[in-house]
């Protein structure tokens, strides 16, 4: 049985973890390191305004002038695989790092896998991280489990 822990948004959640004055402010992210500036990610309260990724900076400032734009930092994202790949450590010996804020577990022992998975994905949200989980046979379809979708 396979498990994947998920941050989504991974790289604004990085960006801006330790800034909690965000909180509830729209903010977007770019990725200073491409050729053209453009908005990657973007938290609900940027959307709200009508802010998408894709757009340029000051198209999204043009939504709305209290849009506040960051930048990636390739420093905190470190940080942040790391606390997960730390977290999924602690449910079984069998980690792979699967991606940018993405872990996959095998688990050996099949005893209350949804309630080990439930407690980390906790865990994250005590310490102001947004996680999910997903539990399936396969590590695919378990990764597929921790993506929602809204109508």
């Amino acid at each position: 049985m396979f498990a994947t822990l998920y941050l989504p948004d991974f790289y604004l959640q990085a960006a801006i973890r330790h800034q909690p004055e965000l909180s509830g402010q729209p903010v977007a992210l770019i990725d200073d390191q491409e050729k053209k500036a453009i908005i990657i990610q973007l938290n609900a309260a940027a959307e709200a305004l009508g802010v998408q990724t894709g757009m340029t900076p000051s198209q999204g400032l043009a939504r709305s002038l209290s849009l506040i734009i960051r930048v990636r930092s390739a420093a905190q994202e470190k940080i942040l695989q790391s606390v997960l790949l730390h977290f999924a450590g602690t449910l079984a010996p069998f980690v792979e790092e699967t991606g940018p804020g993405i872990a996959t577990i095998q688990f050996t022992e099949m005893k209350n896998i949804a309630g080990k998975v439930s407690r980390v994905v906790a865990q994250l949200a005590e310490a102001e991280i947004v996680a999910q989980g997903g539990i399936a046979p396969t590590p695919d379809i378990a990764h597929g489990a921790t993506v929602r979708t809204e109508s």
